[in-house]
């Protein structure tokens, strides 16, 4: 993702001060352009220095499903956990040696090695718990690349791969999974962990060990390279298939993990180790249902089979191409508002008025004003200039602080079309509901003829020329959704259940998991969302929010100043791994559930919007966001698997305060904007939710608006347009005062129909036959369990011959 300070014609630096490459939007070397003197130049400096404006460079950041192989591995582990490696590569080699002699594990043939696996998983068979994590750790060994064989961290992830699949191939993640079962139901580990007054990582040895495996198979078989042997490519599928799907009468695994996830904010299982439960399940998530880039063939194939056009831009491609925006100095702006005129010596002034919006970058000038037209200079001048009385320092400040982006006055240079660099375009298409050319249609024609025809969007008698070409450029731009169909479909089983049948739902993995979660979602939702308020860098400790350290604190406390500030990063490095799994764990189940249906989308959303998630993701980003982007949290000496084939230096306050060299924190960012994706999802088309982006601008004001207009210079140009949604002016009559209530409570009432009707389905319903035969009726045949042969007798005596019958009665209630 480049920053709009990348060089290039007519780019700007992310903080509006170029350097003069671009066409004349540089500071005194670009074409037909005046050097700003230094004593303004100097004031603006000054300014910005004292008011915190910070220097944003350009980032060369790539938005994707998920960050780097080795980054994704490396964050599996805590630094606080390091100390593990080696007792997992003794363990692995004291059993090794006993069974295998005179050899290593990489000088083994592909037969041998199994033999070994198979050997492995029979000794994970003992009642001993201590000899059962001893050969648990061995096997982690393997899935961490029995590193101790390696001379580089590419031979340590090769190898890593090449033993997830193998032991995935020899059943050893059917085997830990009934592990894990045996530990999820340990109420002796929990009651234990419940009497201690703090929770530590020595509290979760075994469910770490365990999840550590399933996570770096799911992780290793997941990632698809095109050297990948067929035999991977079956065994890839055939995992995805098994992680999916209910096997021998289990839920799919990712239920069992948000059963967890559940258990753990309930504070019955304070010991759960929750970033690798969320981490691992964030990752099945996408294994089982696929990333972005499924997702977009997925909708493809959706609309094709619904008969709707194609999509008219590949969303992703458009991102990529996508050129970053700045972010608002906002403390700059507020300093200038405050040093502007007030609005009583502003009054008839037009030139003050151009002042203000020289303020704003080369962008916003043709937004906001005609660079071309024509006007006299003698005349603009008289008007333009203030009596003695208003000559104040605001004047004199706001003169001062003239961008020089900005071309000068007529009265200075004449306009000049080559001093502006315009966009090629903007890069979404326009998109407009039915509904958009239907609301038109009704304002015209009550306009121009007296009366409204509905729905009727053919008829356009009596309407002027130009509402008919405005109706035509809306229908070409006239988009129907996979929402759309799905919705009106719905009506019509509501309102036709007999005519239309029973509706065919194919079994699919996203449908499989909708089921599976729906009784349980709303639990699921707030623990989730209680997960992510612990773990936001705004959030204050308090004692009544939940302990999401148990995996990362140590038994014994740091007690020197080098020990704090590790535990310290590793803290913070644990939250924000937190937060990136959960935000592209409820992204990815929001746009899957859309694809499948809107209403198991609204659904979820719905239940992510009682749970307060709105106001959680706003207060996520009350803070510095720049800061939260570029923090080093890390210590790259300690990450995996570097970690592992290398003598670790030794660490001195001086290289931990110093971090790594990244530019920015790759997570964090991650984070931040899948986030934003999700304020925008829960927020898009509900006026009750609308909080924040695009759709709040009709809401905070004319005055809002005119004091932000870098902001919404920004966001014009990034966001998709509706083509009647003059959002930018507040006109639009959804913006009148409405009753969200009664909006909520429809959306809520077709969520629960269209559960109900799919997903309920009672055996007495009014729509069920009867069988009135008494015959037919006593000769049907019930499944009855296999000891009840045996006890038929008795069931007889206690059930029928030793109740008694009261005939009256029986009579009279019939």
């Amino acid at each position: 993702m480049e920053e709009p300070g990348a060089p290039g014609a007519g780019s700007l630096p992310a903080n509006g001060n170029g350097n003069g490459n671009g066409n004349g939007n540089g500071n005194g070397n670009g074409k037909g352009k005046t050097a700003a003197p230094k004593g303004r130049e100097a004031f603006r400096n000054q300014r910005r220095e004292s008011e915190g404006s910070v220097d944003c460079p350009t980032l060369e950041f790539e938005y994707g499903d998920a960050d780097g192989h080795a980054a994704e591995l490396s964050e599996l582990y805590s630094y606080t956990e390091n100390l593990e490696f080696t007792a997992n590569r003794r363990c692995f080699e004291e059993d090794f040696k006993i069974q295998v002699q005179g050899k290593e594990w990489l000088e083994l043939e592909e037969d041998a090695q199994k033999t070994y696996v198979m050997g492995l998983l029979d000794r994970l068979e003992v009642v001993s718990r201590e000899r059962r994590l001893k050969v648990a750790r061995a096997v982690l060994y393997l899935a961490q690349g029995t590193f101790g064989e390696c001379d580089s961290e590419v031979d340590v992830l090769h190898w890593s791969r090449y033993n997830c699949f193998l032991l995935y191939q020899m059943g050893t993640f059917s085997a830990f999974l009934e592990l894990l079962h045996m530990e999820i139901d340990n109420s002796q580990a929990c009651g234990s962990a419940l009497r201690k007054p703090a929770v530590s990582i020595a509290d979760s040895t075994e469910l770490r060990v365990l999840l550590s495996v399933m996570y770096l198979m799911v992780e290793n078989i997941r990632l698809e390279r095109e050297t990948d042997p067929c035999g991977w490519r079956t065994a890839r599928e055939t995992f995805r298939t098994e992680l999916s799907f209910s096997m021998h009468n289990e839920e799919p695994f990712a239920l069992l993990l948000f059963s967890m996830v559940t258990k753990f904010c309930s504070g019955l299982a304070p010991h759960f180790p929750i970033k690798k439960v969320l981490l691992l399940l964030w990752k099945v998530v996408m294994f089982t249902l696929g990333g972005f880039e499924h997702l977009q063939t997925l909708k493809i194939q959706k609309r094709a089979e619904l008969g709707l056009p194609p999509l008219a831009e590949d969303s992703i491609q458009v991102v990529k191409s996508m050129r970053a925006a700045s972010p608002p100095s906002y403390t700059l702006d507020l300093g200038e508002s405050q040093l502007a005129p007030p609005p009583s010596k502003l009054r008839g002034r037009r030139g003050s008025r151009r002042q203000l919006l020289t303020k704003q970058d080369s962008l916003d000038i043709y937004n906001e004003r005609d660079l071309f037209k024509t006007e006299d200079p003698a005349t603009e001048e008289e008007e333009d200039s203030p009596s003695d009385g208003e000559r104040t320092l605001d004047g004199e400040l706001d003169l001062l602080e003239q961008d020089p982006l900005v071309p000068p006055p007529p009265s200075q240079a004449p306009l000049s079309a080559e001093r502006v660099t315009f966009p090629k375009g903007l890069p979404w298409a326009p998109k407009v509901r039915q509904k958009d050319i239907e609301h038109f249609l009704e304002m015209s024609r009550n306009k121009f003829i007296g009366f409204t025809l509905g729905q009727d969007t053919d008829t356009l008698v009596g309407l002027p020329r130009p509402i008919h070409e405005s109706v035509k450029t809306l229908k070409q731009h006239k988009y129907i959704s996979i929402a759309d169909v799905q919705i009106k479909n719905e009506e019509e089983l509501e309102k036709c259940p007999m005519s239309l049948g029973e509706e065919v739902v194919p079994e699919t993995p996203c449908e499989i998991l909708y089921q599976g979660m729906l009784y349980s979602l709303p639990q699921y939702m707030i623990a989730l969302l209680k997960i992510l308020l612990a773990a936001a860098p705004t959030s204050k400790a308090k004692t009544d929010s939940i302990n999401i350290l148990a995996d990362v604190l140590p038994e014994e406390m740091p007690i020197t100043v080098l020990q704090s500030m590790k535990l310290g990063i590793d803290v913070n490095r644990h939250k924000e791994i937190i937060v990136k799994s959960i935000s592209a764990l409820l992204l990815l189940l929001l746009k899957h559930f859309k694809l499948n249906h809107i209403y198991q989308f609204e659904y979820i959303s719905q239940h992510l919007v009682f749970a307060n998630c709105i106001p959680l993701i706003l207060k996520f980003f009350n803070q510095n966001i720049l800061s939260y982007i570029t923090a080093k949290n890390s210590i790259s000496v300690l990450d995996y698997p570097g970690c592992t084939i290398q003598d670790l230096p030794e660490l001195t306050t001086e290289s931990l305060e110093t971090g790594d060299n990244n530019q920015f924190c790759w997570r964090n960012l991650f984070s931040c904007i899948n986030l934003l994706r999700l304020l925008n999802k829960l927020t898009k088309w509900k006026h009750s939710r609308t909080m924040l982006l695009k759709m709040q601008t009709k809401y905070l004001g004319r005055q809002w608006r005119k004091s932000n207009m870098k902001t919404m210079s920004a966001i014009y140009q990034k966001v998709r347009h509706r083509m009647n949604d003059d959002w930018a002016y507040g006109n639009d009559i959804d913006a009148r005062p409405w009753d969200f209530q009664a909006e909520e409570c429809t959306l809520r009432a077709n969520i629960e129909a269209f559960n109900s009707r799919r997903y309920d389905k009672p055996q007495d319903s009014e729509f069920s036959p009867v069988d009135n035969c008494l015959q037919s009726v006593l000769g049907q045949r019930l499944d009855l369990p296999e000891d009840f042969h045996y006890s038929y007798e008795l069931w007889l005596e206690r059930e029928v011959f030793s109740q008694p019958i009261c005939w009256e009665e029986l009579l009279q209630n019939h």
